[in-house]
């Protein structure tokens, strides 16, 4: 007689076995260095949060104003983070950074231990004591994802931070000091001027709960941020400063706001909280944020930390960066371990979530929205990020992905110009940078069938986008087929990325059977063809009259019509027609002696001193890996039949532009941008055109990866016979089946699968001379 179980057991137990069987991801943080970055250009911080975390809760070390003397102050640039590894002194740590920018904001809400004398001016770095700010040293200092910890050594105060995704979580453990306080500065921000802050307000809702907000006028020109901040131990007393030098009092007068009043507004407010602490006793913070209210940031915080346990908060952070980390199980030889994984932490600091909860967020009118159906996300420096980071998510976070052009779709409807972000944070466009990279990275979704959002919402967005002739030149683009120096600068730079993001809205077009735009952006997208100068051999620029601009200077950045680039950098930005570029220059052979003549160069000291953004550390030659106008350079080789020479720079580029520690970076990290190019490469393949559905092969350094996708499926890559000496490939193979194109396609990847590498010694010189082989360009061959 068979026996069953009855339906109600399976009920119970069924959760109970869920429960019991929590999923543990292999420690990949261990091969992790936050600190990588943080010394010269990177512009990382070393502090605590989580992927895509709207808190990014980590230390700053310095206190530069943006302006000196009334003119801008070049070392603010190094503070893009707020952290520079070669500093000793902690002003504080604040709530909110931006990973490798080459501009800067944020840096709010600063909080500072100390004991002893009540001091509310941070000092200066000349003379800490003389400020609340305290020197350190890094022997006393650790990072790992999701924690920060540093010994404040002129308070004997050790700081322990940790992070969810809109809440940071501070434990700070005290001498013994009858005097011990908690400095909350509203005045600190990164990139800071006289008058960015525009008004500042804290409420003591009671004697554990502080609330209140700020709202500044930076980088992002109409900034709302609001917080609660939770406090382990009672408040003893506390007080006020206000430091903006307002005349006008009103009838708050007549009240005593220093000391013990429970409401502090004005421009610039600083709070001090008083406790008396014995020996190694813990004070800890809970600190929400939102960009909605001080109500929905209690509300963040009370859902993602309802309890003290700082450990297990810190435990969950590590975690989830395994969870996303494991994503890509990757062995590389020796320390290119800690240099993969590192670069994969970097790619997922950025875009951030910007809503609440509870799914509200501030919009770009500066109402208040929900995001029902999505995820909102911010921080989109798009002219860095739609090369290799963005494109790498349609492969690895393809459920973000669509939540990213869910953001970009609720910018545009709310944007008063109608525009999809340009580079966006916070409820606010910025428009940093140029081009209309939106709309490559909608192109690139649509392309590969990615879902989750509306098609033809998406595509009339990008059309729109395209044709605001009001912003940047476009107007201009469209009357004179190039973007006219003389009436616009930049113009070389702005007429290639229009051309290119006009190839990706033709890309779009094409896939959605929308005849009309197609032939529209086709055209559109040869414009780079009206700027070349078959004299010289390089795209320039031209005035409104058809003249070339003169004089030419062509490793010069400045007034030549390049923006962070030289002629050389630029005139081989033709992602998406390197077969009609290369029929420009006269032909194969003529683009490999451009292009190695690039890498070979030598480019005299005096012109790094035009642009902040490039230094001689991030240059080989002439080819520039510190910014993102080369990142598809040495993939062009395979275009023109000598990927062996692609694999020969590919790997040189891996092996000097990146390494371990702090000055680990050659450039500004970008949100991102430097990190995904080096995944990947080290993987084998790079997107050079996004918007193509293909990835040009390259030269890997892992010895095998998989990758994890979102299908259920694994695309495995494993690598034969690499060493230091043998980088060039004998041999590929997809599936067992031997591969003569010099791409993969995004299909196969996501079909699963083994991509096989076989390396040499001796490049194959014959691989890639058949045309039929090569990447993707629009033209042909």
């Amino acid at each position: 007689m068979k026996k069953y179980i009855p339906l109600f057991v399976f009920c119970f137990l069924i959760p109970l076995l869920l429960l019991s069987q929590e999923i543990k991801y292999f420690d990949y943080s261990a091969y992790v260095d936050p600190f990588s970055g943080t010394k010269n250009m990177g512009h990382t911080y070393p502090g605590a949060t989580v992927p895509f975390g709207m808190v990014q809760l980590s230390p700053e070390t310095d206190t530069v104003h943006f302006d000196l003397n009334g003119k801008y102050n070049e070392d603010v640039y190094r503070y893009c983070s707020g952290y520079q590894y070669e500093d000793n002194t902690i002003v504080g740590f604040t709530h909110t950074h931006f990973s490798g920018t080459g501009h800067s904001d944020l840096g709010d809400f600063l909080i500072m231990p100390t004991t002893g004398e009540i001091k509310l001016n941070p000092g200066n770095k000349f003379t800490p004591h003389s400020g609340y700010r305290s020197v350190f040293s890094h022997a006393n200092e650790s990072a790992s994802p999701g924690y920060y910890s540093v010994l404040l050594d002129d308070y004997d105060i050790k700081a322990e931070l940790t992070a969810t995704e809109r809440t940071g979580f501070h434990k700070y453990t005290f001498p013994e000091s009858e005097a011990s306080h908690i400095i909350l500065d509203l005045c600190y921000g990164i990139y800071n001027y006289d008058g960015k802050n525009v008004w500042t307000f804290v409420r003591v809702e009671n004697d554990t709960l502080i609330t209140g907000f700020k709202m500044t006028s930076g980088w992002a020109r109409t900034r709302f941020i609001y917080f609660a901040m939770v406090l382990s131990k009672p408040i003893k007393d506390y007080g006020f400063k206000r430091e903006d030098g307002s005349v006008y009092r009103g009838f708050w007068r007549r009240f005593n706001q220093e000391k013990n009043f429970p409401e502090a507004a004005g421009r610039e407010i600083k709070m001090f909280i008083n406790y008396s602490t014995k020996q190694n006793e813990e004070i800890k913070i809970k600190f929400g944020i939102s960009g909605v209210s001080s109500e929905n940031a209690l509300m963040n915080l009370r859902e993602e930390i309802p309890g003290w346990d700082f450990d297990t908060v810190k435990d969950i952070a590590r975690e989830k960066w395994n969870k996303e980390l494991s994503k890509v199980e990757a062995e590389l030889p020796g320390e290119k371990m800690k240099m993969f994984y590192t670069s994969l932490y970097h790619s997922y600091l950025s875009p951030t979530i910007y809503n609440d909860v509870n799914g509200d967020y501030r919009g770009l009118d500066m109402n208040i929205h929900h995001s029902k159906d999505f995820t909102n996300y911010s921080t989109f420096s798009l002219w860095d990020t739609y090369r290799a980071l963005h494109p790498l998510f349609t492969v690895i976070q393809q459920k973000r992905v669509s939540d990213m052009v869910n953001s970009m779709l609720v910018h545009y409807e709310q944007s008063v110009h109608k525009m999809l972000p340009v580079w966006s944070h916070q409820a606010n466009e910025n428009w940093c940078m140029i081009g209309y990279h939106a709309v490559s990275v909608i192109a690139d979704a649509i392309n590969k069938k990615l879902t989750g959002f509306d098609y033809n919402k998406a595509f009339d967005a990008a059309i729109k986008t395209s044709n605001a002739d009001f912003y940047d030149g476009i107007g201009l683009y469209k009357k004179y087929g190039y973007v006219p120096e003389d009436l616009n600068s930049n113009s070389a730079s702005k007429t290639l990325e229009y051309s290119y993001d006009d190839w990706a809205i033709y890309s779009a077009a094409k896939t959605l059977g929308m005849k009309n735009e197609e032939n529209d952006y086709y055209k559109r997208s040869l414009s780079y063809k009206n700027i070349f100068d078959a004299s010289t051999g390089f795209i320039r620029a031209k005035d409104s009259k058809g003249e070339w601009k003169s004089p030419f200077a062509p490793l010069s950045t400045l007034n030549q019509g390049y923006i962070e680039g030289n002629a050389w950098n630029y005139s081989f930005y033709v992602p998406h027609d390197a077969g009609g570029y290369i029929k420009l220059l006269g032909g194969e052979n003529a683009m490999i002696s451009k292009l190695d003549s690039l890498f070979t160069m030598y480019v005299d000291d005096k012109y790094f001193k035009e642009s902040e953004d490039v230094t001689r550390d991030g240059v080989i030659g002439n080819y520039v890996h510190g910014n993102e106008p080369s990142h598809h350079i040495a993939y062009l080789y395979a275009y023109a039949g000598a990927p062996w020479k692609t694999q020969e720079r590919i790997n040189l580029i891996m092996n000097t532009m990146y390494k371990n520690g702090p000055d680990g970076l050659c450039g500004n990290d970008d949100c991102g941008q430097m990190s995904a190019w080096y995944i990947f490469s080290a993987l084998g393949f790079y997107p050079v055109c996004p918007g193509t559905n293909e990835y040009v092969i390259g030269a890997p350094q892992v010895k095998k990866a998989v990758i994890y996708l979102e299908n259920g499926k694994k695309f495995n890559v494993v690598t034969d016979n690499y060493s230091e000496n043998n980088i060039y490939i004998k041999e590929v193979s997809l599936n067992g089946i031997k591969l003569e194109r010099l791409f993969i396609t995004h299909e196969e990847i996501m079909q699963g699968g083994e991509l096989r590498f076989v390396m040499s010694s001796v490049p194959d010189k014959e691989r890639g001379k058949n045309k039929e082989y090569r990447p993707y360009s629009m033209s042909g061959y």
